[in-house]
């Protein structure tokens, strides 16, 4: 997360205590507004901390300052470590659980006492919470699904979370004497969205060393075992993780075996593959079938259609366009130009800049009057940077399906990323038809991030996705691969269906950060979970071939040199 966020964070979070404990309401406001001012602030926040200027920012007062400098020399918050000590333990957890802010928190504890997540699950079970004024029925009911919700979440970690701890302790088992070779293996080496247990294989020539050694470092159990391998349980690294220990002889057999997923090893006769050295593709080899890359190894491998089947050929060496990032002009937190120089540095040779349209007020959306400002900006870091740069939109759907700019004025615009991020309760119908008269109107590029998903935090609307895919088929327009590892939206599982229809994908970071563009990678993880090849993908078009598909429907482009 980049400092401006967790700045941002602990504004709100402080804003949210203040509220609770029932503080003058000009002072909550001030931290809501300071919060917000830091969102929409164009420029490099570090930089203004760090010289000062940021004292002068209308909105950012010296109690905001406080908090800000606190961080960046500390690391923290004292202002918000003294609020939270007063607190009863547990109670910051009521924060999280959507539907309830400040306020019916405040009524919850002092009606019922209500102090943690397990008092409050109690009180609902009990229908104690919809006999409150301002509650109800139906908000108790929500509130319960959100807290069963966050409960199913907690034994669940991210994917890039779950990469991040699996290598640190990779690192640490590769010190040990006797290790000879360590691997990630399991749902994480399958690369799924959401991780449940992270298990990682080790070859040893010395067992009883390797147990010796681990023992000095972390606390294990011993599980049930097979006759290839050993299997410990061992909490490290506010993690758990699954190890499996075997001989360097073995060390391919058990990876393919325990890399699964079981529904794939099922459909496989891996009873005959012999307890000897082989290598992972020899046990495809020995099972007469050709190898399959660990991503594709699901269930809806098996399901898919066979010419569909081959494994994905998706690497970001085949990247060429940089699509859908956001700058200072809306909500980014680095500049057009330090976007596009980080891009050049990772081998993209061309952008498609789409910041935010207006009806995102709260990401600084870009009015008409500040489109033709940044129109400018293009050009001038499009002639400085030597790059042609596409002058894209990412243009909310508002509720009836229209984009978010009248007819006449989408016609500025190179490149259209239509995404919905507000008013999520429709019914099926209704959201299904919205999303599909948007993907209808002749500007449209790309269906972004097309559930809303937001993976552990929150379920993605009700869609028919299945029909939203077909208007995609019928209208030309791509799916996105959403590549934030929050989003990882279109879902994996429906990239086969899509792909069937002939649909083609973009796989975009939704980058806010030069930090986040380094994110493509786990979207091409799920791309290539369902088998997706370059050719499939728009990124991986040459600058002509991506004029010619942005040119499909409307001819927008007639040159090659600047998209602007």
């Amino acid at each position: 997360m980049s400092l401006k966020k967790e700045i941002i964070n602990i504004l709100e979070l402080i804003a949210d205590i203040l509220e609770f404990k029932g503080e003058n309401k000009f002072k909550v406001a001030a931290f809501r507004n300071g919060s917000n001012v830091l969102r929409r602030l164009e420029g490099d926040l570090e930089e203004m901390i760090a010289d000062e200027s940021i004292k002068s920012v209308k909105g950012v007062g010296k109690v905001i300052q406080s908090v800000i400098f606190d961080y960046y020399d500390n690391g923290g918050s004292a202002d918000l470590m003294d609020m939270l000590s007063e607190l009863p333990d547990g109670l910051i957890d009521l924060f999280n659980i959507r539907g309830i802010g400040a306020k019916k928190i405040k009524v919850l504890n002092e009606e019922l006492g209500i102090t943690n997540l397990g008092s409050l699950e109690q009180a609902c079970l009990s229908d104690q919470v919809a006999d409150l004024k301002g509650f109800g029925k139906k908000t108790q009911d929500k509130i319960l699904d959100e807290i069963l919700k966050a409960k199913s979440r907690s034994r669940y970690m991210l994917l890039h979370k779950a990469l991040e701890k699996a290598e640190h302790f990779r690192i640490d088992l590769k010190t040990l004497s006797g290790v000879e070779r360590v691997e990630l293996t399991g749902e994480l080496r399958r690369r799924r969205e959401v991780i449940s247990n992270i298990e990682l294989l080790v070859a040893v020539n010395d067992q009883f060393l390797f147990e010796s050694e681990l023992s000095k470092l972390y606390y294990y159990n011993n599980l049930n075992s097979s006759s290839n391998f050993a299997r410990y349980e061992i909490i490290a690294k506010n993690a758990k993780f699954t190890v499996y220990s075997t001989s360097p002889g073995l060390f391919e057999r058990v990876l393919f075996e325990t890399t699964g997923s079981a529904e794939f090893l099922n459909s496989l006769s891996i009873e005959d593959l012999p307890n000897s050295s082989v290598s992972e593709h020899g046990c495809f080899k020995k099972l007469g079938l050709p190898f399959v890359i660990p991503e594709m190894r699901e269930q809806e491998f098996l399901n898919a259609p066979e010419e569909l089947r081959n494994n994905s050929n998706l690497s970001i060496d085949s990247f060429n366009g940089f699509m859908h990032f956001h700058t200072t002009f809306s909500d980014g937190m680095n500049t057009l130009e330090e976007m596009v120089i980080t891009g050049k540095e990772l081998g993209y040779k061309y952008f498609a800049v789409c910041d935010h349209s207006k009806s995102a007020f709260y990401a600084n959306g870009l009015s008409e009057d500040r489109i033709f400002l940044q129109k400018k900006e293009i050009a001038d870091v499009s002639s400085k940077q030597s790059v042609p740069i596409f002058h894209g939109i990412e243009s909310d759907i508002l509720r009836d399906g229209s984009l978010d700019y009248d007819k006449d004025f989408m016609s500025n615009f190179d490149f259209v990323v239509a995404s919905i991020h507000s008013i999520f309760s429709l019914s099926e119908d209704e959201m299904t038809n919205r999303i599909i008269k948007a993907i209808k109107n002749e500007y449209t590029d790309i269906l972004a991030h097309p559930t809303g998903r937001l993976l552990l935090a929150r379920d993605p609307f009700k869609v028919d996705i299945r029909k939203v895919i077909d208007a995609c088929a019928e209208n030309n327009v791509a799916i996105e691969i959403n590549s934030s590892p929050h989003r990882l939206d279109l879902d994996w599982r429906e990239i086969f269906y899509a792909r069937e229809k002939g649909v083609k994908f973009a796989i975009n970071p939704d980058a806010h950060s030069v930090e986040g563009i380094m994110d493509t990678r786990y979207g091409i993880m799920m791309a290539r979970k369902g088998g997706v090849q370059k050719s499939e993908v728009i990124n991986c078009f040459s600058e002509q071939e991506f004029i010619k598909f942005i040119n499909r429907k409307t001819k927008r482009i007639s040159r090659g040199k600047n998209g602007s």
